[in-house]
């Protein structure tokens, strides 16, 4: 029987929200092991200038525990 677990990350990107799930999920593959997937849960972005400026991702990160 495995036990799983589930962290809250989140990331950005200024080039858009595909970018920012591959770079948060590259940083979490470095600090976590055994991860099994991800649920994005919000989406936001930061506007500057009216004109998109970032793009943010938080995403649930599931983990089996060893």
């Amino acid at each position: 029987m495995a036990v799983a677990r589930v962290t809250k990350i989140t990331a950005s990107s200024k080039k858009g929200f595909q970018e920012a799930v591959e770079e948060g999920m590259k940083r979490a593959i470095k600090s976590l092991r055994g991860i099994t997937g991800f649920e994005v849960v919000s989406y936001k972005g930061k506007v500057d200038g009216g004109k998109v400026a970032e793009y943010r991702v938080t995403m649930e990160v599931t983990f089996i525990l060893e």
